[in-house]
């Protein structure tokens, strides 16, 4: 079937980046462009002023679905993103364009799929065959796949978009998506997988990630869906009392007269002297790290929240 307007397709590349427009690209981003989606080699050919270019909007996960409202006959699809709420922007969802040839069509007669697993190790490769040769390389932490079959040989198939053939990966990289709330800690757990991960404007990945991907992509490995940026994520959570905090719940930062510009988790209960620890995705240090509050960053901290 062929990409059509008003209909649903999935993204079939490991990480598609989703852009302002078309014309915002740069040619540091080519990588990112192909049909194979070079993310790894993308975010290591930038420096740190192009790691924060306001072209880039989100990211996508393989397998993620959107809805294509327009296509371009130079190779460009303009979607919304359904599994990124966005309400100040889109009720459907994240609104933004994305190549054609990182896209699939969705069946039109698509089954209610069953219950998805989750990618639990930070980066994997999918392989035509067990320990055969890699077909979609740098799949993240958080992406949701379906089993194609039980296990063999320590080696998981899975249904992958734009392949007739399932494609396998290591058995203990894919894990059941729980069927309990998780715990606030257990996401805290998983964020703090990430520490020094490069800071990317936009980023939602384990090659590259920013400030309130680090939270939506941390809950999303649990199959908790919330808003991508951070100003909707607030709107989504329930205030505390500043000091009634606990570990892996949310600060969120704003100056003053201004929205909400900065997330990060609450990663250790106040000290006795109101210090306070933050595990984030940090613009300054281009990185994801976690540090005393500086109080620079307590200056603007406007809130905590708790999902």
């Amino acid at each position: 079937m062929q990409l059509q307007p008003g209909r649903e397709a999935i993204v079939r590349v490991a990480v598609a980046t989703l852009w302002s427009r078309p014309e915002a690209v740069r040619p540091v981003d080519r990588p990112a462009l192909d049909r194979r989606a070079d993310i790894a080699a993308w975010v290591s050919g930038m420096d740190a002023d192009q790691q924060v270019g306001d072209c880039v909007l989100s990211q996508l996960l393989f397998g993620e679905r959107v809805l294509v409202t327009e296509l371009r006959p130079d190779g460009w699809a303009q979607v919304v993103a359904v599994e990124q709420p966005a309400a100040t922007l889109d009720p459907r969802g994240y609104p933004g364009w994305l190549p054609t040839a990182q896209l699939v069509a969705a069946p039109a007669d698509d089954p209610e799929p069953p219950a998805p697993w989750v990618v639990d190790a930070t980066v994997t490769d999918l392989r035509a065959t067990p320990d055969g040769e890699p077909v979609v390389t740098g799949v993240v932490l958080g992406t949701w796949l379906t089993p194609a079959g039980p296990p063999a040989d320590g080696w998981r198939p899975v249904h992958a978009p734009g392949h007739d053939r399932p494609l396998w990966l290591p058995d203990g990289h894919l894990v059941p998506l729980p069927t309990e709330r998780p715990s606030a800690r257990d996401v805290l757990a998983v964020a703090a997988r990430l520490r020094d991960v490069v800071y990317i404007w936009g980023g939602v990945s384990a090659h590259g990630i920013d400030c309130s991907g680090l939270v939506y992509l941390a809950w999303r490995r649990f199959g908790v869906v919330l808003p991508r940026d951070a100003a909707d994520q607030a709107r989504a959570t329930t205030p505390l009392p500043l000091g009634a905090e606990r570990p892996g719940d949310l600060y969120f930062f704003a100056r003053p007269g201004r929205g909400i510009h900065h997330i990060g988790f609450v990663s250790a209960e106040p000290g006795i002297d109101a210090s306070r620890r933050l595990l984030h995705s940090c613009y300054q240090h281009r990185r994801v790290l976690e540090e005393t509050m500086p109080a620079e960053r307590t200056a603007t901290l406007v809130g905590v929240h708790r999902v």
